[in-house]
């Protein structure tokens, strides 16, 4: 559990709080490309409770302002997008992709008043279908090289949904790898088409689909460890005496995972404040082997959203779509194929903001555990401006190829901590694009090797 003022560090992210200054000092995705419309690319934009406008600029980027005029405080969301920039409708007032006024009309010809006007404004980046902004002082750190943002466009699949909850509670829930055992069960028989077909998939060298393995394996020995991206979780289940099953899954610090998705996929889930009671989760889905297939994706994912918020169909409305009969003969949840809304569920029936001063945590919440203890520490940083995790030093650490690995594999008991690392060398050979250098050659950042049942949770 979590004291109370603990909680509140945590969770409340708006302008000039503690958590919103450090998640401001990383790069946060804002927007998908798609979502942008090509005859009016101008979107609302709200974060950590601030309200903006994205739009495309003359030379094919990116800019982000703020919503309101400077002059009366009128929606710019609604603006004219012409001459470089947002023309205000009441006034005609033009601000740049910088934020500056650049024409004020109704003012004498010799003012200068305009120079002295300026909205707030933020760089952005492309990376893979999702638009990135830099909301922090200073200089924005390079982007690291994540495969999800090496990989090439073909291979990726770029999307996001809106859940109505604190943005903690989405990431947690990311960073959890015993609750694939029963949330994401299924006791009929598992359909390869639903959004979620990972857990249907056989796993290499076993027979089994993967919902199988993980349901009948349900006390994972579960290692954390600490790396320059964050955390690498470990999740080790017992199949026979000589068989393990590996499972590895990263904590993107502060507000992004990355966890394997089949047997050649893994994906990047950023999980962003729109405000403290509710969020965006934001995904680069990433195919090692094959080009993704966007159009079946895109259909998957917006049967089961609400346009032009990315809202959920399923929600706490409607109870998530709770059905009695699909509870009893198909899935563990009642509610429908897609993992994505039995996650959704999880984390948003603890509430908009969870009360952490009454859990309980077990020796199974190791990863929850090491990242809340991270993430407080990282908070106390940011206020003393001190270095923080995750961010690249300089632009020659961000070009190193920092994976994170992320994979589903079934290995030796004995040795599984160097044949996982053989299984991902294999897989990246295989790739037409992924660079092998993502790949440690010890696994662990000390030269140390968790072993099931050790206390390396308590090390991050």
């Amino acid at each position: 559990m979590l004291k109370r003022e603990d909680n509140e560090r945590v969770t409340r992210s708006g302008p000039g709080t503690p958590l919103g200054g450090l998640l401001r000092s990383y790069w946060q995705p804002v927007a998908l490309v798609s979502e942008m419309a090509a005859d009016r690319p101008v979107k609302p934009v709200r974060i950590m409770g601030e309200d903006l406008v994205l739009f495309r600029k003359d030379d094919g980027g990116w800019a982000l302002v703020g919503r309101y005029c400077a002059h009366r405080g009128v929606d710019l969301a609604f603006a004219r997008h012409e001459d470089g920039g947002l023309r205000c409708l009441y006034h005609g007032w033009l601000y740049g992709a910088d934020g500056r006024c650049l024409e004020q009309p109704a003012e004498p010809e010799h003012s200068s008043f305009a120079s002295k006007v300026r909205i707030p404004s933020y760089p952005c980046q492309e990376r893979n279908g999702l638009v990135f902004a830099y909301l922090g002082a200073g200089d924005p750190p390079p982007l690291p090289a994540y495969d999800c943002f090496l990989a090439p466009d073909a291979y990726t699949f770029a999307f996001k949904g809106w859940w109505e909850c604190n943005w903690l509670q989405g990431l947690e829930g990311g960073i959890d790898p015993s609750h694939v055992s029963y949330l994401h069960r299924f006791v009929g028989e598992d359909p390869r088409e639903a959004y979620g077909q990972q857990f249907s998939e056989e796993v290499e060298g076993t027979g089994q689909k993967l919902s199988k393995l993980v349901g009948d394996s349900h006390r994972p020995d579960i290692e954390v460890e600490a790396d320059t991206h964050g955390l690498r979780v470990f999740a080790l289940r017992r199949l026979t005496e000589e068989l393990r099953h590996v499972r590895i899954t990263n904590l993107l610090f502060p507000n992004a995972f990355v966890v394997p998705f089949g047997n050649s996929k893994a994906f990047c889930q950023w999980h962003v404040p729109i405000d403290d009671e509710n969020h965006y989760w934001y995904m680069i889905l990433y195919d090692f082997a094959e080009p993704t297939d966007k159009d079946r994706l895109l259909r998957q994912r917006l049967g089961e959203v609400s346009l032009p918020d990315y809202r959920p169909l399923r929600n706490r409305s409607n109870g998530w779509g709770f059905d009695a009969r699909e509870q009893r003969e198909l899935t563990y949840t009642g509610m429908g194929l897609d993992i994505n809304v039995h996650d959704q569920w999880a984390v948003e029936s603890m509430g908009p903001i969870q009360d952490r001063t009454v859990e309980r945590l077990g020796v199974s919440d190791r990863a929850v555990t090491a990242n809340r203890r991270l993430l407080l520490r990282a908070i106390d940083a940011a206020e003393a401006g001190n270095p923080l995790p995750g961010r690249p030093l300089d632009e020659a650490a961000a070009r190193e190829p920092a994976g994170p690995l992320a994979i589903d594999t079934v290995t030796p008991a004995e040795g599984w901590e160097q044949a996982w690392r053989e299984r991902e060398a294999e897989r990246r050979a295989r790739s037409p694009w992924a660079r092998p250098g993502a790949l440690p050659d010890s696994g662990r950042p000390a030269g140390t090797t968790p072993r099931p049942g050790s206390q390396a949770g308590s090390r991050a």
